[in-house]
């Protein structure tokens, strides 16, 4: 189950630094580039079984601590990079939580066959009738 937005924000710690990219001298201002991190070990909205899916599912995403981290610098505003993160994380636990159905097998019901077949047969007798007729 995906926690709500408030949930997650009491279990993150945000980190803020200089960003690159666009604005100008406020870039070199002001702190706009935020980092989220999420410790899923410890994170109390998840049972066991998910936080081990997400331990698996995003190990690439993981350091040694089991901290889950998110940056965002694309904007020049701190609070829409701060916005963009928690959308990216519930993005990513989404995606991660994500069970996949088991396919059930199914055989192509013989009325399709025998349509099938019925159509090669008109489609082969049409073109039959097209030929020229034998000299015999």
């Amino acid at each position: 189950m995906l926690p709500n937005k408030e949930d997650i924000l009491k279990a993150v710690t945000f980190k803020t630094s200089r960003s690159g990219g666009k604005g100008g001298q406020n870039v070199n201002k002001v702190s706009s580039k935020v980092e989220l991190i999420l410790h899923i070990p410890s994170a109390v909205f998840f049972t066991e079984e998910e936080q081990s899916l997400l331990m698996e599912r995003l190990a690439n995403r993981l350091d040694q601590d089991g901290n889950l981290h998110v940056v965002s610098q694309e904007d020049r505003s701190q609070l829409m990079n701060k916005e963009r993160t928690i959308l990216k994380l519930i993005a990513l636990l989404k995606s991660a939580l994500h069970i996949q159905k088991k396919r059930k097998p199914t055989k192509t019901p013989k009325s399709v066959i025998r349509k099938r077949l019925q159509d090669k047969q008109s489609v082969s007798t049409k073109k039959t009738w097209r030929k020229r007729p034998a000299l015999d």
